[in-house]
């Protein structure tokens, strides 16, 4: 083979190898350069993004703090208000005990009024059409201090009683040349205008009804002498008292327990006559406080007070002068229901029930 040959070939050769080189590494710079230029595109995209992760980081960190704020204080407003709180949840349950504790006293009252006394009744009026409102008559007494040297007139008519009211000074005349002049005032009393009674159980105290009729001295002797022994449920007496208008008895114990243990069974066998025994009722004795009394003065429309009389003379015939003085009509007088005289040196309190001397 001849030398030079070879070599051009040779030569050749790598020149097309290196030309082929060439243009991988042209190929591989282009490459390159597209390579580096989606880096660096990126390396931007990635610095936006950290800068708006930057951003949106301190914004949340902002509204971190702020409502770290907000909570530290509503933290401090509730700590300020617990006390608070606290008082009205304290004064709420002292409030629903004393409900609890009323409630309680209601049904016991209600357990109570349920196990009264039974007393029988004959209905003696008429059915008709109910009322609206529900009333009760009581008959309570009156109690007036009459001063000395005056006289209570209680006349059938209210319209006399206005006369002489009006009249005001009248003069008697007791015969002879002696007269005495007197002063006629209204009677003036107060009055309940609306009595509120609390009731409670009585501890030491019981009622016992449906009793025989018999001698009260040997009855009360009897039921102390049962409900004073312990194999009955009772307990020491102290006292044993009879209510001759219920023909009822109440007793009292020494202790607070035996009432309650008593009244747990409503009927007791008493023997209270020689072998003879008696189922009697056994219930709670209530004791009544007023709580709320309200008064009103009221005039008396038949009564009149007669002041400034003079003692001239013996009682009765004074007071018959005074009293036939005031009946006749030319004196402005009229028919007398009722006189009471007191005279100078004694002083006497009145006490009579209403509608009758004194009326209302």
């Amino acid at each position: 083979m001849d030398p030079s040959k070879t070599t051009l070939e040779e030569i050749e050769a790598s020149i097309a190898n290196y030309k082929k080189q060439y243009e991988l590494l042209l190929q591989e710079q282009k490459d390159l350069v597209a390579t580096r230029d989606d880096q660096q595109e990126m390396v931007q995209k990635f610095r936006k993004r950290i800068d708006k992760l930057t951003q949106s980081e301190e914004e949340d960190q902002n509204t971190y703090k702020e409502n770290i704020e907000k909570e530290t204080a509503k933290l401090n407003l509730l700590s300020q208000e617990e006390p608070e709180l606290m008082k009205e949840i304290d004064k709420v349950k002292a409030i629903l005990e004393g409900e609890e504790a009323q409630n309680r006293h209601l049904k016991q009252q209600t357990e109570v009024f349920t196990a009264v006394p039974e007393r029988k009744v004959v209905f003696m009026g008429s059915t008709g059409k109910a009322c609206d409102t529900q009333t009760f008559e009581m008959e309570p007494s009156i109690v007036y201090p009459m001063e000395e040297g005056t006289a209570l007139i209680t006349f059938e008519e209210e319209v006399v009683a206005g006369k002489i009211l009006e009249l005001k000074k009248h003069k008697v005349d007791l015969g002879g040349e002696c007269s005495i002049t007197v002063e006629a005032r209204p009677v003036q009393l107060m009055m309940p205008r609306l009595v509120e009674i609390d009731s409670e159980v009585c501890p030491q105290r019981i009622l016992i009804s449906n009793l025989p009729k018999m001698d009260s001295d040997t009855l009360l002797s009897k039921l102390e002498i049962h409900f004073s022994k312990s194999r009955n449920g009772g307990g020491e007496v102290e006292d044993c008292e009879m209510m001759f208008d219920s023909w009822t008895v109440v007793v009292t114990f020494v202790g607070n327990s035996i009432a309650k243990r008593l009244t747990d069974t409503e009927y007791h066998e008493v023997e209270l006559q020689k072998k003879k025994k008696y189922k009697v009722r056994v219930t709670p004795f209530l004791n009544g406080n007023i709580t709320n009394l309200q008064t009103k003065m009221s005039v008396c429309p038949r009564t009149v007070l007669l002041t400034g009389i003079p003692e001239v003379m013996e009682q009765e015939t004074l007071q018959d002068l005074l009293e036939i003085h005031f009946q006749k009509s030319a004196n402005g007088g009229g028919e007398i229901e009722a006189f009471l005289y007191n005279p100078l040196g004694q002083q006497s309190t009145l006490i009579c029930p209403f509608n009758t001397q004194l009326s209302l």
